[in-house]
């Protein structure tokens, strides 16, 4: 049974990462420079920058340390639009008639 993915991960840019393997300089973390279908990364032992094609990046990633202002920013405005959906479905729900 393989485990492919439909949709590819989201990564933002300077996302830090955990890889499952280290580089030769030991670091495990790096940092995301690039993004596209090759994603640019930067060692945090040595600042070596690399560049691998996005499948094997998912391959070989065991973690995300921590993400980038863009994933805050993404994850604010899809709180905001879910709340104020919520609210408007509230807002337009029916309402039971009342019986006199």
């Amino acid at each position: 049974m393989s485990t492919k993915r439909s949709v590819p991960l989201d990564l933002y840019h300077e996302d830090v990462v955990r890889l499952r393997k280290p580089h030769p300089c030991g670091s495990f973390d790096w940092t995301i420079v690039r993004l596209g279908a090759d994603i640019g990364l930067r060692c945090h032992g040595c600042n070596r920058k690399v560049l691998l094609p996005r499948r094997e990046l998912e391959k070989r990633l065991k973690t995300f340390v921590s993400r980038g202002p863009d994933f805050d920013a993404r994850t604010a405005a899809n709180a905001s639009s879910a709340n104020g959906a919520a609210a408007t479905a509230e807002a337009t729900a029916p309402t039971e008639p009342t019986i006199r």
